[in-house]
Order: C-alpha cells, then sequence, then structure tokens
C-alpha cells in the first residue's frame, strides 16, 4: 500500500481528492491542512505527500524555505518521502518554489484525477512525474526576472513593510533597500512599486 498525505486548505476538496485517491486499491490516503501538515507528517510517516501550491500558507512556507522541513517530517529517520505538487501552470512562482523544494512529482490542477493518481504510482517509486500540461509553465518558471533577494524584498513590502522596516528585517540599510525596490520597479516593467507587488502576485512570484 501506498502511504499518502494530502495538504490542501479547502477542506471539501481535500475530503474529496482523499475520498476518490483513496478508493484505488494500492493507496491509503489522509488528509488535512497546512497548519496540521508538519504532525501528520510525522505520525503518518507517508511515501507521498501531495501539496496544494495555490494555498496562501504553504505557498508563505515555500518562500520561507520550510518545504525541506516538512519533507524530511514525512520521511523521518529511515523514510523517504516524495513530494507531489498540484501547481496552476499559469502561475510560475508556485512552480518554481516547488522545484526548488526538489518535489518529484508536478500535476497540473486542472488535470483528471486518475492523471494525479498516475503521477502518485510513478512517485511513490521514487520516479519523477511531469503533467505535459506544465511545460510552457516551467519555461515561464525559468524566465522569473528577480532575484532570491529581490523576491524576499517584495514579499516583505507586498505585506505592507515600510522601507525601514523591510531595512531592519533584512538587516540592510534603508538606502539598499530603496535600491532593490527601483530594480524591482524596472525588471517588472512597472509603473511604481504598487504595480510591482500587483504584477508579481498575478505571476504568482510573491
Amino acid at each position: 500500500m501506498i502511504r499518502l498525505l494530502l495538504v490542501h486548505e479547502s477542506g471539501l476538496l481535500r475530503s474529496a481528492l482523499a475520498s476518490v485517491i483513496g478508493a484505488e486499491p494500492d493507496i491509503e490516503a489522509a488528509a488535512c491542512s497546512w497548519r496540521d501538515a508538519r504532525s501528520r507528517a510525522r505520525s503518518l510517516q507517508p511515501q507521498v505527500c501531495v501539496v496544494d501550491t495555490d494555498s496562501p500558507a504553504a505557498d508563505k512556507a515555500a518562500r520561507k524555505g520550510e518545504w525541506g522541513k516538512f519533507v524530511a517530517s514525512a520521511s523521518g529517520e529511515g523514510g523517504d518521502c516524495g513530494l507531489l505538487v498540484l501547481v496552476n501552470s499559469e502561475r510560475p512562482g508556485p512552480l518554481r518554489r516547488a522545484h526548488e523544494a526538489r518535489a518529484l512529482g508536478y500535476v497540473d490542477k486542472d488535470a483528471p484525477p486518475q492523471r494525479l493518481v498516475e503521477a502518485i504510482r510513478q512517485v511513490a517509486k521514487k520516479e519523477r512525474y511531469v503533467d505535459d500540461a506544465l511545460g510552457y509553465g516551467f519555461l515561464q518558471a525559468a524566465k522569473i526576472p528577480l532575484t532570491e533577494r529581490e523576491l524576499g524584498v517584495l514579499s516583505l513590502a507586498a505585506d505592507g513593510a515600510s522601507i525601514p522596516e523591510i531595512a531592519r528585517t533584512l538587516h540592510l540599510s534603508t538606502g539598499t533597500i530603496r535600491n532593490y525596490l527601483a530594480a524591482i520597479t524596472r525588471k517588472t516593467g512597472a509603473r511604481n512599486r504598487v504595480d510591482a507587488i500587483r504584477i508579481s502576485q498575478c505571476e504568482g512570484w510573491v
């Protein structure tokens, strides 16, 4: 049996998905929200973790580099959990963060359930699975124009932090933060900082 943990913020959707997947004779499915993901992963020790990247909580954790800790919790000392992500091909930001978190499987959120089941079986065998529909999304993810530091600055700005607050958080000078914001505005083709935030949020970069 393949032990599966499905992490999705919508209770209705995760219950429905877990029910569909759990009907397969070789898959034992459990589901939870991101808030409970680490503890459930630690107790269940799943072979595959399926995560919805469009969840604000999961995406925030990915930006903070916490997905690796989540997978480590799922793997335990002797286990080896494969990360499989549900992604939107039109939002390259989460797709790139999933790649940086070393996800093994990628399934388009518009795909039929059977494609997800196929991906689960493949990831359980430690084999990579990439949905054909995500080819263009991967190309777009590779073209994100901002550096990790710039994305960090923009993420704080998007949360409402002022330039002095961003500077204190990142232990940088206010002049350096202004330079980063000017570069971000130029690279995104935005009119100003607010427009840069809007563009980046639409693309899923922050």
